[in-house]
């Protein structure tokens, strides 16, 4: 039989895919990438904000199309059916098999008796705690974001309990992964060529808390720099009331180690970041950022922010507006509050309207593309160290990123081909010559192919 896969939401989701891609795989199934010429499709859902659950479900409906051609069995996994499960079995009877987070360690029994059987299993009862995958399925896991990087997952569900997030709902709290299991994946994604490992949880300061009593990131990632082949790391989604003085010096003197911070703060006014029940304050982000840059002069800054939280008046936010300002964050995502039922946020009064939202998000985003090109504009005249991913359309330039860019999420380097060199899955020194708002045009320095 043939599977196809669709994963939907967050890189943290894709792991997850690919470890489902792996049992597939480890059964002898084949995997075919066209969804219409698939026996089984599998999607693996989101269900954290309004547009990807809607997102969700019309994938499922237009999946579920081709039940009239040639696939057989429908089943569909992940954050929307952990969070949804008993609408969702009445609503989309288009569905063979509705698979709960908390089902995953079971994942391929469930699918082996419908296929057998040729019947829907039904999930049994929702538990507070999602159980960490087994180590086997991390280590079968395909990896699906190509030959250069891999996401590595050290720990699921979050702990923190800000007011208007439901991941604590749908994934449990925080529970890490063992370091021997983290690194001996790790192992396995070097052995295969993976050369850059990016680190990922809902919190990765968290990391550890929950076994060793104290946060253990910044002593993993010294140990994931000594991996033969892995070249760069880079964490993401560190809080800033867990980043540690012991961290901020292995980021400013670890050579394998991206400088580059992605500080989720959400909102900077006082009042608004404790009723999302934020951890810090605004002096102590304004105070963590000048240490940061104080200690790592070329440091990458990136942060997520929440306009249109409940009672945000236009004062809070032009408090907002004015911090990004100052701030000048290198790269930087705003979401409009979305309310989440089963959320304290959602309870709130003086929700905000839609189009004010959507206002407060354009304002903040036509600021930040100004503050991005003049960021970019700095780099001009500097060389950098360049891994080559792709190539453009045309073959004038081949694209690739510097070591202070995250993939898919911020911007590329855009190399200008001579025709003397093939840089693909290489590491190359660049000179930047030109910066767009957030792309960057290069040109390798001659007989600079640095690994």
């Amino acid at each position: 039989m043939k599977v196809g896969f669709v994963s939907l939401g967050c890189s943290k989701n894709l792991i997850d895919t690919e470890m489902a891609i792996g049992m597939f795989q480890e059964h002898m199934y084949t995997i075919e990438n066209r969804p219409k010429e698939a026996d089984i499709i599998v999607i693996n859902t989101c269900g954290f904000i309004d547009s990807a659950k809607e997102e969700a479900i019309h994938t499922i409906l237009e999946m579920a199309e081709y039940k009239k051609q040639k696939c057989k069995y429908l089943i569909v996994m992940g954050c929307l059916v952990q969070r949804y499960y008993d609408e969702l079995i009445k609503c989309l009877p288009e569905v063979d098999l509705f698979i709960k987070l908390e089902e995953y360690n079971t994942l391929w029994q469930k699918v082996e008796d419908l296929i057998k059987r040729d019947i829907v299993i039904k999930a049994k009862e929702t538990t507070n705690k999602i159980p960490m995958l087994e180590q086997k399925d991390f280590m079968n896991r395909v990896v699906t974001t190509g030959k250069d990087y891999a996401y590595l997952k050290i720990g699921e569900g979050c702990s923190n309990r800000c007011t208007y997030c439901a991941i604590p709902q749908i994934r449990g709290p925080f529970v890490s992964r063992k370091k021997e299991d983290i690194l001996e994946e790790a192992n396995m994604l070097a052995k295969k060529g993976i050369t850059e490992l990016i680190v990922i949880a809902q919190d990765t300061t968290k990391y550890g808390v929950d076994l060793y009593g104290e946060s253990k990131l910044a002593e993993l990632l010294e140990a994931l720099s000594h991996i033969k082949g892995i070249h760069w790391i880079r964490f993401l989604y560190a809080y800033p009331e867990g980043i540690t003085q012991e961290l901020i010096e292995l980021v400013a003197n670890n050579d394998k180690i991206a400088n580059y911070f992605d500080i989720p703060i959400q909102h900077i006014n006082n009042r608004i970041l404790k009723r999302m029940n934020r951890k810090t304050t605004k002096e102590q982000i304004q105070k963590l950022l000048e240490s940061i840059r104080n200690q790592i002069p070329d440091v990458v800054l990136r942060t997520s922010l929440i306009v249109g939280f409940p009672g945000e008046t236009p004062a809070e936010f032009e408090e907002l507006k004015n911090f990004v300002k100052e701030a000048k964050f290198d790269k930087l995502g705003v979401f409009q509050y979305s309310k989440e039922e089963g959320t304290p946020a959602a309870k709130l009064p003086e929700q905000i309207h839609g189009n004010t939202k959507k206002a407060r998000y354009r304002q903040i985003m036509t600021l930040q593309q100004t503050i991005s090109k003049q960021n970019l504009e700095k780099r001009i005249g500097k060389e950098y160290e360049v891994l080559v991913e792709n190539c453009s359309f045309d073959g004038t330039y081949s694209v690739g990123r510097t070591m202070q860019d995250a993939p898919e999420i911020d911007g590329l380097v855009y190399i200008k081909n001579t025709g003397k060199a093939h840089f693909l899955h290489k590491f190359v020194r660049c000179v930047v010559e030109e910066v767009s708002n957030y792309d960057i045009i290069a040109r390798v320095k001659e007989n600079e192919i640095l690994f």
